[in-house]
């Protein structure tokens, strides 16, 4: 493995304990969701970015995107629950965000780009 590839792994798998950690603080956190399966759906789309990193067919600016915009789902949720109740507008909203996030996280993984022919 050349000096390259192995500082492309170990950003990946920084980025990947950084991101496990966010969402098992957020977790905690939140000790009764107002939104069990944004939460749910959430970690499931970590999980995707995380396996798609660590096996390499998402480069590192990919990964990068993909966490930004999880990030992005998870400041929504937040700022609606912020109020003390997500109304089912709201549920919507975070909803098409997932299924866009979602989307791109597929593209990204599909597509051939790969973390080493970056």
């Amino acid at each position: 493995m050349n000096a390259a590839a192995t500082m492309t792994r170990k950003l990946h798998l920084s980025l990947i304990g950084a991101a496990l950690l966010g969402l098992i603080a957020s977790a905690a956190q939140a000790q009764t969701p107002a939104t069990p399966r944004v939460d749910h759906r959430q970690a499931h789309q970590q999980a995707r970015i995380a396996q798609g990193a660590a096996s390499g067919t998402l480069s590192a600016q990919e990964t990068q995107r993909l966490e930004r915009g999880q990030a992005a789902v998870q400041n929504a949720e937040a700022q609606a629950q912020a109020d003390g109740s997500v109304t089912q507008q709201e549920r919507r909203h975070l909803h098409r965000m997932q299924e866009r996030k979602s989307a791109a996280i597929h593209r990204a993984k599909h597509n051939d780009k790969t973390a080493a022919g970056q």
